[in-house]
């Protein structure tokens, strides 16, 4: 499932419009994106939560030449799946 099939389902699903399940769809990912952003964490209970992990910086290797390179540190998103979802889906 995509994101336009989910702006599709929500449209099927309810009394709106597509437009109007577009706008709903887009601020829901939007106000997530926005609180990671923040720094915050987003819990949907039954569903999982959204965190970002900070990664220190660290000395790799370009695997063609062998030489060594300095990878830079970063934030990257993170997602661990709820207890209700992880038995739905393990039925």
């Amino acid at each position: 499932m995509n994101k336009s099939d989910l702006m599709a389902a929500l449209k099927d699903n309810s009394d709106i419009g597509r437009q109007e399940a577009e706008k709903v769809v887009n601020l829901f990912f939007q106000t997530i994106e926005d609180a990671l952003r923040d720094g915050e964490r987003v819990e949907i209970r039954g569903f999982g939560s959204f965190t970002v992990n900070h990664y220190k910086s660290y000395t790799g290797r370009n695997p063609k030449t062998g030489e060594q390179i300095r990878v830079p540190s970063k934030k990257l998103p993170f997602f661990k799946v709820g207890k209700e979802l992880k038995e739905k889906v393990d039925y």
